[in-house]
């Protein structure tokens, strides 16, 4: 896999990603999301196709998948993640809690290749909630 990020103006960058999809990152958090930003981002993000598609399989009516996070960061440089913690909420209509606690227990524990690592140096949690429509 190959990434390019290239320099724009100030602490402005512009990255652009394998698929040529680009997006503006900020040391000043100014005009983009800062790194540490886009990698708790490309956790959540990663987690949730993946709870998306599992609970897709298990034909379930989904309507709505948000995770929400919540991180805690070192005090001294690195200041890496300590601590994170994801909410889901899940929408749907007969949604089962043993279904939704499988699909975000794969997720974090086997597929999300970025919660994983992340976990090498953070502490996961996560929890759920169900909302029926």
């Amino acid at each position: 896999m190959k990434a390019r990020v290239k320099w724009v103006d100030d602490m402005m960058f512009v990255g652009e990603s394998p698929s040529g999809h680009g997006i503006v990152i900020d040391g000043s958090v100014k005009v983009g999301v800062s790194p540490m930003e886009m990698l708790l981002l490309g956790m959540g993000g990663c987690s949730s196709i993946d709870v998306v598609e599992i609970l897709k399989k298990s034909r379930v009516d989904l309507v709505d998948c948000v995770v929400e996070l919540e991180a805690e960061r070192a005090d001294e440089i690195p200041k890496v993640f300590t601590k994170i913690h994801a909410h889901y909420i899940v929408s749907g209509r007969g949604l089962k809690p043993a279904q939704v606690e499988r699909a975000i227990n794969l997720s974090v524990e086997k597929y999300c290749s970025a919660s994983i690592m992340l976990g090498k140096t953070a502490k996961l949690t996560h929890d759920y909630e169900i909302v029926e429509l």
